[in-house]
């Protein structure tokens, strides 16, 4: 019976999130500005934002999802082509196999939400 799931992520700024995630390949598809709240799709993945005006990254993400991709490495090798920094706030890093089997890269958005997309790997 359930179908999906979308976390529902902090945003100072809707017009720099949307912009972050658009280079990502997501398309905003709804914005209320009055109601405090963002809708983002990619691939039918949906990550929806509520307004945090003032809102200041925390030293570490407190707000995380998982992500499973038909292929981590391929996904990023797109990502990659973006140039983001590998630390500090946004930033990639790229897949690699871990030991609990997926392969999984991270992406940590401007409000230091963490995203981590990857697939299951026989390869660690």
């Amino acid at each position: 019976m359930l179908n999906s799931i979308c976390p529902i992520f902090p945003s100072a700024d809707f017009g720099r999130t949307s912009a972050f995630y658009g280079d990502l390949g997501f398309t905003e598809v709804a914005r209320f500005e009055e109601n405090g709240y963002l809708i983002l799709v990619r691939d039918g993945v949906e990550i929806h934002f509520f307004s945090t005006q003032g809102h200041e990254a925390a030293e570490d993400s407190d707000h995380a999802a998982f992500v499973r991709v038909e292929n981590a490495n391929a996904l990023s090798l797109e990502l990659e082509a973006l140039n983001l920094a590998d630390h500090g706030v946004p930033r990639f890093t790229r897949a690699e196999g871990k030991p609990w089997g997926v392969c999984e890269l991270e992406i940590v958005d401007p409000d230091n939400n963490l995203l981590r997309m990857g697939h299951v790997s026989s390869e660690t």
